[in-house]
């Protein structure tokens, strides 16, 4: 396959020339300070959650999730017992608390607190769900009101409330137990070193984000990227080191990458990254920047020894009629390519010649 040429860009920031050298890289930073990610965008297109920084001695799971789930339970058991408070206005006419008879009782009880505060993570793993649990929790907070009420005015409840908190209470804990096994399920499918995802899945990720690039009208991307010599690093250092090292090289690409921009570990010290962007040519200084954030961030170990990383990328324009097999294929065939060239680099693949210049939008 014939491939554009190399492109590789000096680490003072300015755009190189083809023939320009290696960067030499001047004073760096520690992973964690500065730095920047790329200007804000929309989390439409990804459902995945927030990515953990560690994991649960406890269960293996990133921490994050598990405060997630745990939260969830403490929730779910607040609501048990706010059920018996309902139930004892019920049998014994007394009052349930102000948190079943206002109004905006669903706002004021533990879970509806609990649940304003995660909004946030509810959304990140299924939006259409959090709406639904949200309604469904007012809801049943309207039609017990109304028993209350009735009860501690000694009147008989009404068929229709009672039918109404039935209905909407099991709802609620459908819609609950099924977010808690799809937070389950999707962090399962994390890295537990990196706390990325992992390559499972990716296919249907890449299409949702085909359909949302569309919607942008933006161009899309699959780029591979390959840590360099990363064998030395296990060799020289030891494999703490090594893993140190991916999880820093993890840290960078994070901060580098848009939210609406997938990042997968694809295996060993291989990455997939899915990029946008709104004019086709924007993707060489895309490149060009991950690549300097790679050079411009070494890595601390324990020891206080800076490793510094380079890595090589190969990247692919997603056209139109592709299936995310053939433009892995050609991002693959880039990457060796550049490692095949020296490395530290990146290589574009040119857009297929029948297919002639690529659309505006995918």
């Amino acid at each position: 396959m014939r491939m554009q040429p190399i492109k590789r860009r000096p680490s003072n920031g300015r755009p190189a020339s083809r023939q320009a050298g290696p960067s030499q890289g001047a004073q760096r930073a520690r992973v964690s300070a500065s730095l920047a990610p790329r200007p804000g965008a929309s989390p439409d297109c990804m459902s995945a959650l927030p990515r953990p920084p560690g994991l649960s001695a406890q269960t293996g799971f990133p921490a994050e999730v598990e405060a997630f789930i745990n939260g969830l339970d403490a929730a779910m058991d607040a609501h048990m017992s706010w059920t018996r408070r309902v139930l004892r206005c019920a049998v014994l006419r007394t009052s349930p608390g102000d948190d079943v008879l206002r109004a905006n009782a669903h706002a004021r009880c533990a879970f509806g607190s609990w649940l304003a505060a995660q909004r946030p993570a509810f959304d990140a793993v299924d939006a259409a769900a959090a709406t639904r649990i949200g309604r469904a929790h007012k809801f049943m907070h309207d039609a017990i009101r109304a028993i209350c009420r009735r009860a501690i005015e000694g009147a008989p409840a009404q068929e229709r409330d009672l039918e109404a908190f039935e209905q909407t209470q099991s709802e609620l804990l459908h819609l609950l137990a099924g977010v808690k096994n799809l937070v389950l399920t999707t962090s399962a499918r994390l890295d537990p070193l990196t706390g990325l995802p992992m390559r499972y899945g990716v296919e249907h990720e890449f299409e949702r984000c085909r359909q949302d690039a569309l919607r942008r009208h933006e161009h899309l991307f699959v780029a591979m990227l390959d840590i360099d010599h990363f064998k030395r690093v296990n060799d020289e250092h030891g494999h703490l080191a090594g893993d140190a090292a991916l999880r820093g090289f993890a840290v960078v690409l994070k901060a580098h990458v848009r939210r609406n921009e997938p990042l997968y570990r694809f295996g060993g010290e291989e990455f997939l990254v899915v990029l946008r962007t709104e004019r086709a040519e924007q993707i060489d200084s895309a490149l060009a920047r991950l690549l300097d954030a790679i050079r411009d961030n070494p890595i601390i170990l324990d020891s206080g020894l800076r490793l510094r990383l380079t890595a090589t990328l190969g990247a692919s324009m997603v056209e139109d009629g592709d299936d995310f097999a053939a433009v892995l294929t050609r991002a693959d065939q880039a990457l060796y390519k550049g490692k095949r060239s020296g490395r530290d680099r990146y290589v574009l693949a040119p857009v297929h010649a029948a297919r002639g210049p690529a659309p505006r939008a995918f």
